[in-house]
């Protein structure tokens, strides 16, 4: 069959990589300039900082078969065990940074990055996906893996409705900070991470700790509560309110770099209760992290879960 996803972070990935393996032809779109999603992870200087997923837990057998492949392919390993006190579940990383896993899943798969899906149609028993270049591409099978608005969007374009309870979930927004420092001399403690240290700061994490950059550099997210009270604010304003609120966690310290980064659709606020939705046609899927849970292992479970969908 001919299948085409939309989105190319983790869920997306997963699901083109099973189909691929299923012997089918599969070609992914997605409108940013590279894959990943929230597996990201950016350079500034002679530093590396994940600004995205900070880390990742395993729960369900499914998918630690995947990310044991991943560690034996030297994409992933394990972090620590808890932040403070040792629960006993591995908090696991991309070795060189998150985006080392999604670049890992794209091996061998057609992604065209910097592509927008602009509509989609059902022609008799196709579908017909139209990017913003204005070319139309065929497909037997659709999976939708972009946050659900988007996708929404899409199926609005198509004439196609979309369960109420499935387009009513929001996400929560994420506004961060990036800054690389003069010295390690900050007062995030062994092994490198903060949960919820403060009332502005959801996670802060130490990226030289975490084994991902040579030079000291720290991300910091802000909580939901504050990303949305300051969503829309000047990048300047939230520029310098998150600066001030990391001070307390720079000790002597000096900050060499900074950056703001704007995530939308971090965290879904509730789930559906299956791991993905099938039209009545069983040729359009829609799945994401909204599906199966919102940390990375229901995105991919997801993205599993939409493969066999389609191509059974």
């Amino acid at each position: 069959m001919r299948i085409i996803i939309v989105g190319a972070g983790l869920s997306g990935l997963m699901a083109a990589q099973s189909c691929v393996q299923a012997g089918h032809d599969v070609i992914v779109f997605d409108k940013g300039r590279s894959v990943g999603g929230r597996l990201a992870t950016r350079r500034v200087g002679t530093a590396v900082l994940d600004h995205g997923a900070q880390f990742f837990t395993v729960r369900e057998a499914a998918f630690q078969s995947h990310v044991d492949a991943w560690i034996s392919a030297g994409v992933a390993r394990e972090w620590c065990r808890g932040f403070g006190a040792d629960d006993g579940h591995p908090r696991y990383v991309g070795a060189n940074g998150m985006t080392s896993i999604a670049k890992h899943l794209a091996i061998g798969l057609d992604i065209r990055c910097s592509s927008l899906v602009f509509s989609m149609s059902r022609v008799e028993s196709e579908w017909h996906i139209t990017t913003d270049d204005g070319v139309v591409h065929v497909a037997d099978r659709v999976i939708l893996t972009a946050p659900l608005p988007q996708s929404f969007s899409l199926m609005f374009s198509a004439g196609l409705e979309m369960p109420a309870d499935l387009r009513r979930i929001d996400y929560d927004r994420t506004l961060g900070l990036l800054v690389t420092l003069d010295s390690s001399q900050h007062q995030v403690p062994s092994p490198g991470g903060l949960q919820n240290p403060d009332e502005v700061f959801s996670f802060i994490g130490d990226n030289t700790a975490k084994g991902i950059s040579e030079s000291p550099a720290l991300t910091f997210h802000a909580n939901p509560a504050w990303s949305l009270q300051h969503f829309e604010d000047s990048t300047e304003d939230i520029h310098a309110l998150l600066l001030a609120a990391a001070q307390p966690w720079l000790g002597s310290a000096v900050i060499t770099e900074s950056q703001v980064k704007k995530w939308r659709f971090a965290t879904p606020q509730n789930l559906w209760p299956d791991a993905c939705w099938v039209d009545e046609t069983n040729t359009l899927v829609i799945a994401g992290d909204a599906f199966a849970g919102p940390r990375m292992e229901g995105a991919a479970l997801s993205g599993l879960a939409a493969a066999s969908a389609v191509c059974h």
